[in-house]
């Protein structure tokens, strides 16, 4: 699972699309071509609230984590 922080600085600098967190103009993994944006991006400062009330209406995986666009993310702050 990958640890992302909830309220990055400054998120445009990271891809967010793996564990490896490569700066926005050095995409090392190949995931693609642009960079993926951290959930702050998307959906805003209270990003973090959408995700567990979703989280809540979905069944228990058995993960301390939220689902984020269909991947598993601990978070920490």
């Amino acid at each position: 699972m990958a640890k992302i922080p909830l309220h990055p600085k400054n998120p445009d600098r990271i891809c967010w699309g793996c564990d490896k967190f490569c700066p926005a103009e050095s995409l090392a993994c190949g995931n693609g071509t642009i960079r993926t944006q951290h959930p702050v991006e998307l959906f805003g400062e209270d990003w973090l609230e959408w995700a567990e009330q979703r989280e809540s209406h979905m069944h228990d995986s058995g993960s301390n984590g939220v689902v984020v666009a269909g991947r598993i993310l601990r978070i920490h702050e």
